[in-house]
Order: C-alpha cells, then sequence, then structure tokens
C-alpha cells in the first residue's frame, strides 16, 4: 500500500511539475519516456534471470492453475471491450489497451502515450495503479467472497511482486508460486498485448 501510495504522490508531482512549467525543456518533445522504457524493460528481464528459483518452481505448478493467467487476461480484455460501450468518445480497441496493463502502470501507460497521446496514457496509469490499490486493500474479501485465486486474478502483473505478500497472507503460503507464475505470463503479455491494441 505503501508504495502505491508513494507511485500516486509522484504522479500528483509530475502533474504539478508539468501543469506550472517547471521543468526546463519540454518532456513530450524528448525521447526520455522512450529511454524509460528501455530500462524498464531490461529491470524486468533483469530480474527474472536474476532468479533461477522461479523458473524451478514453475516445473512444480499444478497443470490445471496454468490457464489462470490466461482466464486474467481474457477476463480482463472482455470487461474493457463490455466498458467501451458505455463509453462512446472511447473505441473498444482504446478500452482493451488500458485492460492489457493487468496492473502494470509503468510499463503500459509510457507505451500508450507514445501510441495514443497522454491523455489515454493518464487514464492507463492511474486505471492500472487503481487495480492494484484494489487488491492490496481488498485481498482478504476477495478470498472470502471468491476463493483463493481472486486476489491472484485481481493483481493482473503486480501478483509477482508488489501484491505477493498480501496474496500470500490471505490466500496462503502454497499459492505462492502460483501467484508468481501467473505475474510472469501476465507481465509478458503487456507490451505485446498493448501495442496490439494501440495499432488497432
Amino acid at each position: 500500500m505503501k508504495g502505491s501510495l508513494i507511485i500516486v504522490g509522484f504522479f500528483v508531482l509530475g502533474t504539478l511539475c508539468g501543469a506550472f512549467h517547471l521543468i526546463p525543456f519540454d518532456v513530450a518533445q524528448s525521447n526520455i519516456s522512450f529511454y524509460a522504457l528501455c530500462a524498464l524493460m531490461f529491470s524486468v528481464g533483469l530480474s527474472i534471470g536474476n532468479d533461477p528459483q522461479t523458473l524451478r518452481n514453475f516445473r512444480s505448478l499444478n497443470p490445471r492453475l496454468i490457464f489462470l493467467p490466461v482466464a486474467t487476461i481474457l477476463g480482463t480484455i472482455s470487461a474493457a471491450a463490455l466498458v467501451s460501450l458505455i463509453l462512446p468518445h472511447r473505441s473498444a480497441a482504446d478500452c482493451m489497451a488500458v485492460g492489457s496493463g493487468f496492473g502494470y502502470y509503468s510499463l503500459s501507460s509510457i507505451f500508450i502515450t507514445q501510441y495514443k497521446g497522454p491523455e489515454l496514457g493518464t487514464i492507463a496509469l492511474l486505471s492500472n495503479i487503481t487495480r492494484e490499490i484494489i487488491t492490496l486493500l481488498c485481498a482478504p474479501l476477495l478470498v472470502r467472497w471468491f476463493g483463493n485465486l481472486a486476489p491472484i486474478s485481481a493483481g493482473g502483473a503486480t501478483t509477482m511482486d508488489t501484491t505477493l505478500p498480501i496474496i500470500t497472507r490471505y490466500a496462503g503460503q502454497q499459492f505462492v508460486v502460483v501467484s508468481i507464475f501467473h505475474g510472469f505470463v501476465t507481465d509478458f503479455s503487456v507490451p505485446f498485448l498493448v501495442t496490439f491494441f494501440c495499432s488497432i
């Protein structure tokens, strides 16, 4: 929860800096977002490749649970497409691009900003931060009402890092590998799905 509040704080700070022109150069016209994106992708690859135990844990996973990230991806994209029906000023592709962030706000918002502009990028940032915060706050309720897999699905790409401790606490230690695998797959799908829906 603290990490999410820090992210929101930096977002507000960035908004104020942009609104009052406190940055001495035009960020929109620079390549800084591209370099930040490259650094993020490098960090993700480094974190995955640096932990061989994670890959070994995947082999012990129940074969049926392999379909959990697929269900999360399909469910999220379908729900985003339905939301476009009540947002006439947004296309289904735009809504599905935002939904395809799966809580990975730093990566998806940069992609969407580059393809669709800062307005939709900001919506993606807020949408994905909200998904993470809801998972952090509502994990015990999700477990009670919908079962142990519910907070994992709700967490999307965050289940291998920021929401993993809260999921482990309320769903149980036996779901750690499931949560990491789920986060890994949804995390990996973000750049492909976001760029696909942005290019439609």
